[in-house]
């Protein structure tokens, strides 16, 4: 067993395409300050996407030259939904859409094969619990957080005294699929949103790219025929400009992502009246943009929210940090966390 000083945790985020990883000391330090990626081979099945994880694992190990002995736990996360302990959903998901993935435990496998304790999460919750433990580092058991990252759906996560609320089945911290009240966030004669998922008026129906796409683009390039992105562009394509049309002060980009904006504000309503927590994080591809643009974002969203007089005084709002590192990096202080625990 290596000295108390020297062990480590791996943190790896699982991708479509690729497998970032990072490491965190006993003192817990990242050991790492930038991607770690290697690919992930999700679409050529578990065999050899497990083997990725594993080389991803001792791709960490190699960049911190620290030996697999070294390593007292691995904290894993995944997109798309799956069970607590890391059984993915027999439904499918985007990444794991091929028959042989449904009700696969990933968790279990790699832990077999490393032969090292592995814990789980959503790659939401992972992104969710390091934005939290980097606001409030040594006192994060002290406060409470929601995170509702954009990105192609609507992931995030809560945090409570430092944990991520997990639920019986897993599922909490699903905020994508939070309906939402759509009365005065849809213009007059603007078709009512549907998710993926099958429900109208969720969250994600709105605040994503695939909402973007599917719902509001379509109805915008109506109000806005002349647009440039109305011209030869097919609607997936046109809907991954938008957000740079948006940084350029763009009309109608500016009104989509005020829509976003609006219903983030409005799913954080909710929140505030069942965690009422010290914090409200925002992060994901919409604020991957330009200062000016994020800070205009993340103002409407707090413009939107409904907080009582007592709430406004005590939250805050805020980016979720180093986003294409939050994930490996809140596997890995999820998997700190549970080793001090069982320790």
């Amino acid at each position: 067993m290596p000295g108390q000083d020297r062990w480590v945790v791996v943190g790896v985020d699982n991708g479509g395409t690729a497998n970032n990883g990072t490491a965190l000391d006993a003192d817990g330090r990242f050991l790492i300050d930038r991607l770690a990626e290697i690919p992930s081979y999700v679409r050529e099945g578990p065999d050899k996407a497990v083997k990725a994880l594993v080389d991803s694992v001792d791709h960490v190990l190699e960049l911190i030259g620290r030996p697999r002995s070294a390593v007292r736990a691995v904290g894993l996360d995944t997109p798309g939904p799956a069970s607590a302990t890391g059984v993915l959903s027999s439904r499918g998901a985007t990444n794991f859409a091929a028959p042989e993935w449904w009700g696969f435990d990933i968790r279990g496998a790699l832990e077999d094969q490393l032969g090292l304790p592995v814990v789980y999460n959503n790659d939401g919750n992972a992104a969710a619990l390091y934005a939290h433990h980097a606001r409030y580092g040594d006192e994060s058991d002290q406060h409470s957080s929601v995170s509702a990252i954009v990105g192609t759906g609507l992931g995030g996560g809560v945090v409570e005294s430092g944990r991520v609320v997990g639920g019986a089945a897993g599922m909490a911290g699903e905020l994508g699929h939070v309906p939402i009240p759509m009365e005065g966030l849809l213009e007059d004669g603007q078709p009512q949103p549907e998710c993926n998922c099958g429900q109208p008026c969720d969250v994600e129906s709105v605040a994503s790219l695939t909402g973007i796409q599917k719902n509001l683009l379509p109805f915008w390039l109506t109000r806005y025929a002349g647009h440039d992105l109305a011209r030869d562009v097919s609607l997936s394509k046109a809907a991954k400009l938008v957000r740079g049309y948006g940084e350029d002060g763009d009309e109608m980009a500016l009104k989509i992502f005020g829509q976003q904006a609006m219903a983030l504000g409005r799913l954080f309503t909710i929140a505030a009246n069942f965690t009422d927590p010290d914090i409200y994080f925002v992060g994901g591809g919409v604020v991957e943009a330009a200062p000016h643009f994020r800070d205009w974002f993340l103002a409407r969203v707090r413009e939107h929210t409904s907080l009582r007089v007592e709430q406004a005084q005590a939250a805050e709002f805020a980016l979720v940090p180093d986003l294409d590192m939050a994930g490996a990096r809140g596997s890995a202080v999820a998997a700190r966390d549970w080793l001090l625990r069982s320790s």
